[in-house]
């Protein structure tokens, strides 16, 4: 086990001294690495961001039926106790047009606007849950309300979430195929690397096999070479999503300020952070193991 040890502790070291000895090919393989790994890596987090978002958001189905002006309240009773006889519909909420107010004048921003106005525009709704959730359903329901005599508009709230949610499916799918895509440029990358290192040391292989030095023993330096390029990949990446993130975010935060939120876009968790680094590493890792396994078998000695 110490020798086992020991050979790994040297394979380190040997590894660590093949970077050293290269600083300028070794810190361009590794920003080449860090910027292709922070695109994905930069999507995932703008996309937690927008997660925040709308974590508070309802995808429920929401309809908002808003009444004729001139419907008196009568009208709206009996319009309300229809709609809560319908088995379709769920909880079913009358919003006047006083509270409706009332609530347009607790927004920010609006009270002032709120205040200058002669007369109370907004008409009584109601608010209407539905319990089926198919969009062609919830379309043939909006119409049957939207002909109701009493009732001048129709909303369905929910669709923006809904959509949001869509869109945020797809942006994961296609930051999926860019970290795949980009994870393949990266193993050739390491793969050419490591190609030319065994090229370099063609010699000094030869002779360790001769002194009869096993393939496992000539391999170890070459992956952990491979992984410590890619983990310095991947610490590049972080730094460069981390100082992306603050630029944006001095525009951002103005932003959200102007409608009264402190949203801004955070860096990735630590587990998340992690995980870019264990990937790169794997990635390089790979790569190396490719070269290795195809041009050690080409090298004998004489």
């Amino acid at each position: 086990m110490k020798t086992w040890l020991r050979q790994h502790r040297q394979a380190i070291a040997a590894a660590f001294g093949k970077l050293a000895a290269q600083k300028s090919a070794a810190l361009l393989n590794a920003l080449v690495i860090g910027i292709a790994l922070s695109l994905p890596a930069g999507g995932y987090a703008l996309l937690a961001g927008l997660r925040s978002v709308t974590q508070g958001a309802s995808l429920e189905p929401q309809l908002s039926v808003f009444l004729r002006g001139e419907t008196k309240r009568p009208q709206a009773d009996a319009l309300g106790a229809q709609l809560k006889s319908d088995a379709r519909l769920g909880d079913v909420r009358f919003v006047s047009r006083e509270q409706a107010l009332k609530e347009l004048q607790a927004t920010e921003g609006l009270a002032e606007v709120v205040a200058a106005l002669n007369r109370n525009p907004l008409p009584d709704a109601f608010v209407v849950r539905p319990k089926v959730a198919d969009a062609a359903a919830l379309d043939g329901l909006a119409r049957e309300l939207r002909a109701m005599p009493a009732v001048a508009h129709v909303q369905v709230d929910s669709a923006w979430a809904r959509r949001l949610r869509a869109f945020a499916g797809t942006a994961r799918l296609a930051i999926a195929l860019l970290a795949a895509l980009l994870a393949f440029g990266l193993v050739a990358i390491t793969f050419n690397t490591i190609r030319l290192q065994i090229l370099t040391q063609r010699a000094e292989i030869e002779i360790s096999k001769l002194i009869g030095a096993t393939d496992a023993f000539i391999r170890r330096p070459f992956f952990y070479l491979g992984a410590l390029q890619g983990l310095a990949g991947g610490a590049l990446a972080l730094a460069i999503l981390w100082g992306s993130l603050a630029a944006l975010n001095l525009g951002v935060s103005e932003l959200a300020a102007s409608y009264g939120s402190a949203f801004r876009l955070t860096f990735l968790a630590p587990g998340d952070a992690l995980a870019v680094l264990l990937f790169s590493a794997a990635l390089g890792w790979l790569g190396a193991f490719l070269s290795v396994s195809k041009y050690l078998r080409e090298i004998e000695p004489k």
